[in-house]
């Protein structure tokens, strides 16, 4: 597959494009920073080359990988497994930036809907979600295995983006 373009942000010089396996030795530092059971090397390399219904991108901010975001799209649904920034970058609207790409790219590949699970502590997370249209749609009792904490299980239509969906440039995960 040939890689596309990367998209550029409007502002500051801000990058998203396709997770490449050169990645993963700085997807895991923002692993670590942001999760408290960190996906290894081996699940990330297994999501690139062997998982279809994978997409995964990062976001960079003047050449350095701050975040990166992933899904599993399936028929008409994505399913969000992973968006995380650097701690560093996190309370300055990154994340929402990084969010909205990843919604702009399920509804460019089809997507109807969005769903995620996150920690019911998670308090923070959950207002961004709200603000982007998701809605709880149920919990997934002592979903994380490291202290079993449930997990809200949170839904949202994708809204048609338009033209602003299909950019010339824009990241092609297909």
């Amino acid at each position: 597959m040939i890689e596309p373009e990367p998209v550029r942000a409007q502002g500051a010089d801000l990058v998203f494009r396709l997770m490449r396996l050169e990645d993963i030795p700085e997807i895991l530092v923002i692993e670590r920073e942001a999760f408290t059971m960190p996906w290894t090397e081996e699940a990330f390399r297994n999501e690139l080359n062997h998982n279809h219904f994978a997409k995964y991108m990062v976001m960079e901010l003047e050449g350095r990988l701050i975040g990166y975001a992933g899904m599993w799209a399936i028929v008409d649904e994505a399913h969000v497994t992973n968006i995380a920034l650097l701690e560093a970058y996190r309370g300055r609207k990154w994340g929402e930036r990084l969010l909205d790409e990843l919604m702009r790219t399920a509804a460019y590949l089809g997507m109807q809907s969005i769903t995620l699970e996150v920690r019911v502590s998670n308090e923070v997370a959950q207002n961004l979600y709200r603000k982007k249209g998701f809605r709880p749609a149920g919990t997934r009792k002592g979903y994380y295995s490291d202290n079993r904490e449930d997990a809200l299980i949170m839904w949202a239509d994708l809204p048609d983006y338009g033209e602003q969906a299909v950019t010339e440039g824009s990241v092609d995960l297909k």
